[in-house]
């Protein structure tokens, strides 16, 4: 079986202690020798100088750093100055989204819809970055249609996208299926599967309202049993998650890309599990 790569989701640290607590989960990361690291992009670019900061940082210590940019509330000029900027620092590849709403925002900025980045991107820098974008097995939450969030996929890609990442999910038939009718319609880019640790239900279930991914009964009944026990709980979700990676990796995926909310712990559990067979 081909090794399988791998790369790692982190946000911005908000203090002095989340920074250094990221240094040493990012250094135990490391030592899988990550395709890159990403960084994500508070809604309406809330997060962008601690953003910057931690691309940079992880691009000194050599590793790739792959910023994400939203367009929602950014005018082309902020976008502009951003790319520019990324550019001088040697930053070769970029996550672009559409991004979430900020609470209270009324400006949408010069942009509606990621594809309208991705095609600025492209128009202002060429070839010279790898752009990412997003993708969802089990449809965007605000897709009209399972065919218009395909066709939403499709247009990224035709607008210069190099590959997608998916939301997690943890339904494998669901990313085969979507992966069989993005070749079909002609979407012939790597869709990386994004991979979400199980750390507790509550949080679980609050992100999977926000993004649409389905949470099946049989796992949400599982998890619930388990109750305030959160130590059985974790050692169970690194079960179905290393599970589900291996499943992936039997098919064929072209890497993994683990959301890991600023933690390694469990992570390096199901790499370790996944790795040893």
């Amino acid at each position: 079986m081909k090794k399988t790569a791998f790369s790692f989701e982190f946000f911005p640290p908000k203090t002095a202690d989340g920074i250094e607590k990221l240094r040493e989960n990012r250094a135990k990361l490391a030592q899988y020798n990550p395709e890159f690291f990403s960084v994500t992009f508070g809604a309406g670019g809330s997060t962008r100088d601690r953003t910057m900061d931690t691309v940079l940082e992880i691009h000194q210590e050599g590793f790739q750093a792959a910023p994400h940019i939203s367009c929602v509330s950014a005018s082309k000029e902020e976008i502009r100055e951003l790319l520019k900027t990324y550019q001088e620092r040697g930053i070769k590849r970029l996550v672009a989204l559409r991004g979430d709403v900020p609470s209270g925002e009324v400006s949408a900025g010069d942009f509606k819809y990621a594809v309208e980045l991705v095609e600025f991107i492209r128009a202002e820098t060429g070839n010279q970055f790898h752009i990412e974008v997003a993708a969802y097995p089990e449809f965007h939450p605000e897709a009209r249609t399972p065919k218009a969030d395909l066709l939403n996929l499709k247009r990224k890609v035709d607008a210069g996208a190099n590959s997608a990442i998916t939301q997690y999910f943890y339904n494998a038939d669901a990313y085969f299926r979507f992966v069989d009718q993005c070749q079909t319609a002609g979407v012939n880019v790597p869709i990386v599967p994004g991979i979400m640790p199980i750390y507790n239900i509550t949080q679980l279930a609050r992100f999977s309202s926000v993004c649409g991914a389905d949470i099946p009964r049989w796992l949400k009944m599982r998890l619930e049993e388990y109750g305030e026990d959160i130590d059985s709980l974790r050692a169970f979700g690194v079960d179905v998650v290393s599970e589900l990676c291996e499943t992936l990796q039997a098919w064929g995926v072209p890497s993994l890309h683990f959301y890991t909310l600023n933690r390694s712990t469990m992570i390096c559990k199901i790499i370790e599990n996944i790795s040893e067979k």
